[in-house]
């Protein structure tokens, strides 16, 4: 039996710098296991190495890859004498690949704000091959009632969490407003509408059709400006914000939509100066907070919940390829066809 199996590759900083190959089956560690993938979905940060438009840091060449889920099919000395993780068992990855558990954030269970860590798909080797090895420390179970394909969703939906229900600013009953309708926009409205809240998601005219999905967990979809609905209570504004576009003008927009002593949650990337004053959030009193990554206590939060059904991400899967037609599943979710792509190793 062949110790290679296909993977996507992204070998080059240049523009679509992103092909098939043969990759060797990795050796586990005396603290990892060898994950046999069996579904890993496709995030925006895959999409910019693809089209070389990240602004961090790749470790050339490297398999990309960091929402993934599969079954254990090796086990590394440690884990296999403390007995908790077994041959067949069903588990997703965390993305913190390599971290120091010594450092100040580590040791305050906050490994993911490490400045030092390095995550799966452009630090080290991910997921879109057959064959992952994990830190055992990474890895979650997957509930019984969870596909592999919904479960490679447990990564972004980890992102939603950390960006609106960890903080814990938000309660039932009040209005909030999503800008921008991605993967993660989309995902943080339905933890808003989880948590009770009003939500009403914003986009342009050209993402319409990633807008049903907002649709279906019962959001608000607004096409551009949302200052009536944030207003339409008693003129203030709405309670909070998520930033989940990323570039300037959305958060000089949330600015003018949360209302006096709310927050602002930014989520999302972008490498773009300011051109406005701050003035606003001083004046309004506003908690404006960074959201990045997340850890062990999300993770677990968020299966337990798509384990239960209170959160059903169908809405946001929009389809599973083979991996040989990775191609057309980085193209589906780059043109704003659908909002989430998996993939199947093989």
């Amino acid at each position: 039996m062949s110790s290679k199996s296909l993977g996507v590759v992204n070998f080059s900083s240049e523009p679509l710098s992103v092909e098939i190959r043969e990759v060797e089956r990795p050796i586990a560690g005396d603290n990892d296991v060898i994950l046999q993938v069996e579904a890993v979905s496709v995030c925006g940060s895959d999409l910019h190495q693809w089209h070389g438009t990240n602004s961090w840091p790749v470790n050339y060449p490297v398999v990309l890859g960091h929402e993934f889920g599969g079954q254990i099919v090796e086990l590394g000395k440690n884990v296999a004498e403390k007995g908790f993780w077994k041959i067949g068992d069903r588990a997703v990855s965390e993305t913190a690949a390599v971290v120091d558990m010594s450092t100040p954030m580590s040791r305050i269970g906050k490994y993911n704000l490490d400045p030092d860590r390095k995550g799966f798909g452009y630090g080290v080797n991910g997921g879109m091959t057959r064959y992952a090895k994990v830190p055992s420390r990474c890895l979650h179970r997957i509930p019984d009632t969870v596909s592999f394909e919904h479960a490679a969703l447990t990564e972004p939906c980890a992102v939603a969490f950390s960006a609106v229900i960890a903080p814990g600013n938000i309660k039932p009953g009040d209005r909030i407003v999503i800008l921008g309708p991605g993967p993660i926009g989309t995902l943080c409205a339905a933890m808003a509408r989880l948590a009770g809240a009003e939500v009403a998601v914003v986009g342009l005219e050209r993402d319409k059709a990633r807008l049903e999905a907002a649709k279906s967990y019962g959001c608000e979809v607004i096409i551009g400006d949302a200052t009536e609905w944030a207003q339409y209570v008693d003129g203030l504004g709405a309670e909070g914000v998520v930033d989940a576009a990323g570039i300037s003008a959305t958060l000089k927009a949330a600015m003018g939509l949360v209302r006096p002593d709310g927050w602002i949650s930014k989520v999302g990337w972008g490498p773009q100066p300011l051109d406005f004053s701050l003035d606003p959030l001083v004046q309004k009193n506003v908690t404006l907070q960074g959201s990045f990554s997340h850890n062990w206590p999300m993770w677990e939060r968020v299966l337990r919940m798509l384990g239960t059904g209170q959160l059903d991400v169908a809405p946001v899967l929009g389809g599973v390829w083979p991996i040989k037609e990775w191609e057309k599943a980085f193209e589906k979710m780059s043109s704003g066809a659908i909002l989430k792509s998996v993939i199947k190793p093989e």
